[in-house]
């Protein structure tokens, strides 16, 4: 399986997507025009680098989400970009969205390769062993650097740590809300 956490993949590249995704977080204010400084989720800043248009509010489902017209993005520093809005034109404007999240409707998001999903695609998903028995639900997914790793919270509120290789995920079926996995000697708390 490819990447899992920001640039995951769908098997379904045609794909309906359901909601809004969190790209970053407004972490500060680059010089005096009005430039942000976002910090960028999910390993790469792909789908940032090529936004026209974002939503910045403090939660991911905030009503009153600002809409601004993305005018520049640029490399920034380590794990950031930075972005020029249109109508934010100096450093104040731009200290004022400091802590907002920016976001962008998931059908704004590059649609990848066969075999890869985006985190919040598998968020949701039932996770289950080859031989039918039910782990639990994905809550989270961690990006660790070398492999994603799935939170999946049981009936009980266990959670398991689950890698996301693509020997350790025998199916992923997005549409279904349904991920198998091989349950390998030791990989779940028998807790």
């Amino acid at each position: 399986m490819g990447s899992t956490a920001g640039s995951t993949s769908s098997t379904d590249a045609e794909r309906e997507p359901r909601e809004r995704v969190v790209l970053g977080r407004v972490v500060g204010a680059h010089g005096l025009g009005g430039q942000l400084r976002v910090r960028y989720f999910g390993g790469v800043p792909d789908n940032l680098m090529r936004l026209k248009a974002a939503l910045l509010a403090e939660s991911e489902d905030a009503a009153d989400a600002e809409p601004f017209e993305v005018t520049e993005v640029i490399a920034g520093r380590r794990e950031e970009v930075r972005m020029t809005l249109a109508g934010v034109e100096n450093r104040e404007s731009a200290e004022r969205l400091r802590g907002k999240l920016v976001i962008t409707d998931a059908s704004q998001l590059e649609v990848l390769p066969e075999g890869e999903y985006y985190s919040y695609e598998l968020v949701g998903c039932r996770v289950e062993g080859a031989d039918g028995l039910s782990i639990g639900t994905v809550r989270e997914v961690w990006a660790t650097g070398a492999v994603d790793v799935l939170v999946v919270e049981d009936a009980k509120g266990a959670q398991q740590l689950i890698p996301a290789m693509e020997s350790q995920l025998r199916e992923v079926d997005i549409e279904a809300r349904r991920i198998v996995i091989e349950i390998l000697p030791g990989l779940l708390d028998s807790a």
